[in-house]
């Protein structure tokens, strides 16, 4: 049975189109992705400038969006699918990819910056506000004197990719939880490392 409870909007960045489909940059629309085929939400409508599919998670609405708007401006469509949806802050997260978290773990966290992310800042000016959660997945730092701004549209290497499956796995599971049992439960369970340190 359907609750009244307002819906949650679940975000994840990325850039659009089949260039920068396998990009470290892209691994917030890969969870939102994964998150879709768990919950038989395809995404295949477009709102406020993002595909976006709808589901249920434990009875709670999710609209599950990938905005088409490259990166730098992700917020000119989480903004506006936000109050269109009438989406409280809380009620709000967005996945999105870390430098300064080492590749393979998770950082939720209920508010805060935007780390330099260009879409975090984007949604940060839209929204007016740095109050609404958000889920960090760590790609980890450059090699050498890699530019930042390169290493993150590079794809994933071999190594890393062997485990991505595992890892957008625990960040899908996380997205569970922060959407069923809250944000304080689902950072004690899930920040840290999310793949086994032995693989």
């Amino acid at each position: 049975m359907m609750n009244d409870i307002a819906p949650f909007l679940i975000a994840g960045l990325g850039n659009p189109g089949p260039d920068y489909r396998h990009n470290r940059h892209n691994v917030g629309f890969m969870v939102v992705d994964d998150l879709a085929s768990a919950l038989n939400a395809p995404i295949q409508r477009v709102e406020m400038r993002a595909l976006v599919g709808k589901g249920t998670l434990d009875g709670n609405r999710v609209i599950l969006a990938k905005p088409q708007t490259y990166m730098n401006n992700s917020g000119q469509s989480v903004a506006p699918l936000a109050r269109f949806y009438k989406i409280p802050l809380e009620h709000i997260l967005v996945v999105h990819d870390d430098l300064d978290l080492p590749f393979g773990s998770l950082r939720l966290r209920p508010l805060g910056g935007t780390g330099g992310q260009k879409g975090m800042e984007s949604i940060v000016a839209q929204l007016g506000t740095r109050e609404f959660p958000r889920l960090r997945v760590g790609i980890g730092r450059p090699p050498g004197r890699m530019d930042p701004a390169d290493y993150v549209l590079h794809n994933f290497n071999p190594d890393e990719q062997d485990v991505l499956p595992e890892l957008l796995g625990h960040a899908v599971d996380a997205v569970r939880s922060f959407v069923v049992e809250g944000i304080e439960i689902a950072m004690n369970r899930f920040n840290g490392s999310a793949i086994d340190e032995d693989e």
